[in-house]
């Protein structure tokens, strides 16, 4: 089970992160399913930084962000991510 953030509610980005970061939740949707899923500042920051690094190759931080991601939010990872 991930450890949240008591403040926020949400999991801390990791030290090695250093994309944007956002302060509203936002609801994401699947392209391919058509899905959705209620992310936290944290989380929508992460996707933002995993389909990025998908656009440019950047596969090692694709692994780094999803991984992060299935421990932050499980649920949101097998709609948006898996």
């Amino acid at each position: 089970m991930s450890e949240k953030n008591n403040d926020t509610g949400q999991m801390p980005l990791p030290k090695w992160y250093d994309g944007a970061t956002y302060t509203q939740w936002e609801t994401v949707e699947n392209p391919f399913t058509g899905d959705k899923a209620l992310l936290s500042p944290n989380e929508v920051a992460m996707y933002d930084l995993i389909k990025g690094a998908e656009a440019f190759g950047k596969y090692d931080l694709v692994r780094k962000g999803l991984d992060w991601f299935r421990e932050a939010n499980a649920k949101a990872y097998m709609t948006l991510l898996d």
